[in-house]
This record gives C-alpha cells, sequence and structure tokens, in this order.
C-alpha cells in the first residue's frame, strides 16, 4: 500500500478545512470603536500607515500642487527617466508639461513609474494596484522608485472594501493580476538585516489628490 506523503496529508487537511463551515466569531467586529473611529479620517490614517512602512505620503490640493510637488521632488532626486503609460495620467502631465515618456523605449533604464491604482488601504497603508490598466504589471515593479497617483474617493478603510470596489469596476472578470502594496519592496533574508528594493521598488511614494 502506497504511504501517504506529507504533501497529501497537508492538502487533505485543506480540504476538509474548506468543507466544513464555521460560524464568524466576530460577526460584530465592524461596530466596534476599533473600525468606527476612523471611518471620518481615512487620509489620516492612511498617512500614518504608510510612514510606518517607510513610504512617502504627499496631500496635494489640486493638480497645480501635484505637479509642482512632482518637479521639485524629480529635480532633488536627479529623476531623468520617468514613465506613464496609462491616458489618463499621461493628458494629465502633458497638460502641465510634466516631463515623461509615454513608451517603454529605454525602460531598463527606467528612473520612476507613475501609476494610478485601484483603493488606498488605510488600516495598514497599503496600496491596492492591478493589471486592468495600460500601466500593466511592468510600470509598478521594475523602476525603482513607483509613484502613485490617488483620489480621495479611493481611500478605503479595509482589503474587503478595496476588492468590492474591484469587483464594481470590473463585474465581469477581474485582472489576472491583483497586488497589495505596503510600503517599499524588502527582505531580511540574508543575516536578518533589512534591505529595501530587493524584489522591487527601493521607493514609494503616494500623491492624494482631492476630489
Amino acid at each position: 500500500m502506497k504511504e501517504t506523503t506529507s504533501k497529501e496529508k497537508m492538502l487533505k487537511k485543506i480540504r476538509k478545512a474548506l468543507l466544513e463551515k464555521h460560524d464568524n466569531p466576530y460577526p460584530n467586529l465592524e461596530e466596534t470603536p476599533l473600525y468606527q473611529d476612523y471611518t471620518d479620517h481615512l487620509d489620516v490614517l492612511f498617512a500614518e500607515q504608510l510612514s510606518a512602512v517607510s513610504g512617502a505620503f504627499v496631500f496635494c490640493e489640486d493638480e497645480i500642487q501635484l505637479i509642482e510637488n512632482l518637479l521639485e521632488l524629480a529635480e532633488k532626486k536627479s529623476w531623468r527617466k520617468i514613465y506613464a503609460w496609462e491616458p489618463k495620467l499621461q493628458t494629465l502631465l502633458n497638460k502641465y508639461e510634466f516631463p515623461s515618456y509615454s513608451t517603454d523605449t529605454d525602460f531598463l533604464n527606467a528612473d520612476v513609474g507613475i501609476t494610478f491604482c485601484e483603493s488606498l488601504i488605510a488600516r495598514n497603508g497599503s496600496v491596492l494596484i492591478s493589471n486592468g490598466s495600460e500601466a500593466g504589471r511592468r510600470l509598478s515593479i521594475y523602476p525603482h522608485i513607483h509613484i502613485v497617483i490617488a483620489y480621495t474617493s479611493q481611500l478605503v478603510l479595509d482589503l474587503k472594501d478595496g476588492f468590492k470596489k474591484l469587483k464594481e469596476k470590473y463585474p465581469e472578470a477581474l485582472p489576472s493580476m491583483v497586488s497589495n502594496i505596503t510600503g517599499p519592496s524588502r527582505t531580511a533574508d540574508i543575516e536578518k538585516t533589512l534591505v529595501l528594493g530587493a524584489h522591487g521598488p527601493k521607493e514609494l511614494y503616494v500623491f492624494l489628490l482631492e476630489d
């Protein structure tokens, strides 16, 4: 008789757990102060949590202030190859003559990728993105710097709220890639030393616009 492997045992336990339905042990969790305290201050909560995971938050009152902040940061950091592939984002940048690449020309030398996002998750300072837009997968992963431009209407409290927005936006089928970014890419695999930018961008900036 063939002996059951460890992998088969583990899969059997997973199947059993999926078949056994259990009541939610905390059905009224969202009615507790833990949730209610922040529903009116999602921007503040998001900014605090993003900063806690080494991300940078910039609030902009309007498009002009956004472009001014981008230009100041680009000059300070000496960024030259800045890429933006989403048509709506290109229109915004071109409106104020902000220099950026709209194609993948010389992409291997990219300094910055600028994208929109699906939602901002306030509770853990995360950015929910997908490949449902023209930015695709590469622009939020390959350049060393990732800049996200978002609007206050995209702020939600939790991941479940972000996924709800995704389902509403893509009712037929969800994008093939959905990712939740919490700060710059990081690892501590080598001698337990924290290294930023190990598997993706080493800097994350979120510019929040009022809408």
